[in-house]
């Protein structure tokens, strides 16, 4: 059994579904992404918790230029596996209250980009994971242009070529390393194994960091993401969210900082001051939000500055914790996403200002709404506090060394504070208080949108109890890539 499974099965589902019409391809759409998600938790009975790539496929694709279809499973991969394969059915899922036009070809675009996605994460290719990474790109891009808000084509221009750019660049470092192994191959092992001096390592680092950094995204290559987040149809937004942004953290870990691992300690300490910059910025900015789905997206970079230090401090701490909080952002971003999808399709804004009082007339959705807030904040128990926890002790293990950059790693941990801030305030405002003449016509949850928001709630609440299995997949992978960065650096 190999991981081809996982990668083909939605692009023929997508090809199934796009064939489709209306109640049919949102019902075929669910069931192939629930089919999915049964065969990746078949992998994970099967997965060895080791340093070791497992269910690996790896025959002869384009001999001539050294190119494999070789790809498969370690636990930094799995992790990415598991969050791939959880979210697509519940985004789907969260559709279910939505008619969209031309529904085959829409949730056909969804399966179409979870194949992509899963080729990222499990890609040893160099060319492979760059295949991947385009084709996620390509079905977003019309999903957003076709099914987006008012001004969806200039927004979505603007995603495109900021990603493309970005792309190109991570092209050229590929092929630059390509042409630096003995046997011209694009297999990852062999990149692992090219020596470069600290000035050409420097220069793939920058290949790979702009594409990632853009992905992610980071400051100052963010600006395309609110305009995004808030012009994307609420489903494009989840992908992009959940998962998409993942492909860039990812990246990091898995093809930045092994590859060029002298590069990486040149700008390590800039990467940091970056991810806080990030991560205040971003924080400041979500204050003044009356837009709920637009905080939320400015919440997401702050979020994901804090992953971005935990994983250029380099230790297990930092690493660890970015893998359990790509999970637990992904779980708790398309949440909170969700809950503005609901306030939006029931009373026509997402005005914070307009609302106030919803708890009165929906206690099942407040309730909802509260866990999926302090998973957000990362308070005890729930499954954002691990995460925020581990990157934290992973920034300040780093900073320990320096003592500019303790300053830095205090800054780091005001994510906690300002997001419980923005957070809590923006939930006092939509559901606290008395209900106002819009509000009073609030209906409580009902059918799918109770599933979703149920099944998100307790994957919070088992997640932040109980995070020891999840960190057990990824502990023996983070730890051997982190000795053969470091054993590459000495």
């Amino acid at each position: 059994m190999t991981v081809s499974i996982l990668i083909f099965l939605p692009v023929v589902a997508a090809i199934i579904v796009a064939l489709l019409k209306n109640e049919v391809a949102k019902y075929a759409a669910l069931f192939f992404s629930v089919a999915e998600l049964v065969i990746a938790g078949i992998f994970l009975s099967r997965f060895t918790p080791d340093a070791s790539t497992q269910f690996i496929i790896d025959v002869p694709w384009i001999t001539k230029f050294g190119i494999y279809f070789s790809a498969g499973i370690d636990g930094i991969s799995m992790i990415m596996v598991l969050l791939t394969t959880l979210l697509v059915p519940l985004i789907i899922l969260s559709t279910f209250q939505h008619e969209h036009k031309n529904a085959g070809a829409f949730y056909g675009l969804i399966l179409f980009m979870q194949a992509g996605l899963l080729v990222v994460f499990t890609a040893l290719d160099g060319f492979l994971f760059y295949v991947g990474w385009e084709a996620a790109l390509i079905p977003i891009y019309f999903i957003c242009a076709l099914w987006g808000g008012e001004n969806r084509i200039r927004i979505t221009i603007k995603f495109f070529i900021y990603t493309f750019a970005g792309s190109l660049f991570m092209l050229i470092g590929i092929i630059y390393l390509y042409l630096q192994t003995p046997g011209k191959t694009y297999d990852l092992h062999e990149f692992y194994r090219v020596a470069l001096d600290a000035r050409h390592q420097s220069f793939v680092f920058w290949a790979f960091f702009l594409a990632f950094a853009i992905k992610m995204p980071l400051f100052p290559f963010h600006t395309w993401q609110p305009d995004t987040y808030t012009e994307a149809p609420t489903a494009g937004t989840m992908m992009l969210s959940g998962i998409m942004l993942k492909m860039g953290i990812y990246g990091v870990i898995r093809w930045l900082i092994p590859n060029a691992p002298i590069g990486f300690i040149q700008w390590q300490s800039l990467v940091i001051i970056l991810a806080v910059i990030s991560i205040i910025y971003a924080s400041l900015i979500a204050f003044n939000q009356k837009d709920g789905k637009r905080l939320v997206a400015y919440s997401s970079i702050a979020h994901v500055g804090l992953i971005a230090a935990g994983i250029f401090a380099w230790n297990l701490q930092g690493i660890q914790g970015a893998m359990i909080q790509m999970l637990n952002h992904g779980i708790n971003v398309v949440g909170m996403f969700f809950i503005w999808d609901i306030i939006s399709r029931r009373l026509k804004t997402r005005d914070i200002s307009q609302l106030g009082g919803i708890a009165k007339v929906a206690p099942q959705f407040s309730i909802a709404f509260l866990i999926i807030v302090l998973g957000t904040v990362g308070l005890p128990l729930t499954n954002g506090f691990i995460g925020e926890f581990l990157l934290l002790s992973g920034v300040f293990q780093y900073s320990a060394q320096h003592y500019v950059n303790i300053v830095l790693a205090t800054v780091a941990g005001l994510t906690i504070i300002f997001g419980a801030v923005y957070m809590l305030r923006m939930y006092k405002n939509v559901m606290q208080g008395e209900t106002n003449e819009l509000t009073a016509t609030f209906t409580d949850i009902t059918g799918s949108e109770k599933l979703t928001l149920g099944i998100i709630c307790i994957l919070i609440i088992v997640i932040g109890v109980y995070p020891h299995p999840i960190m057990q997949i990824s502990e023996a992978a983070v730890n051997n890539l982190i000795h053969t960065v470091n054993a590459r650096v000495n």
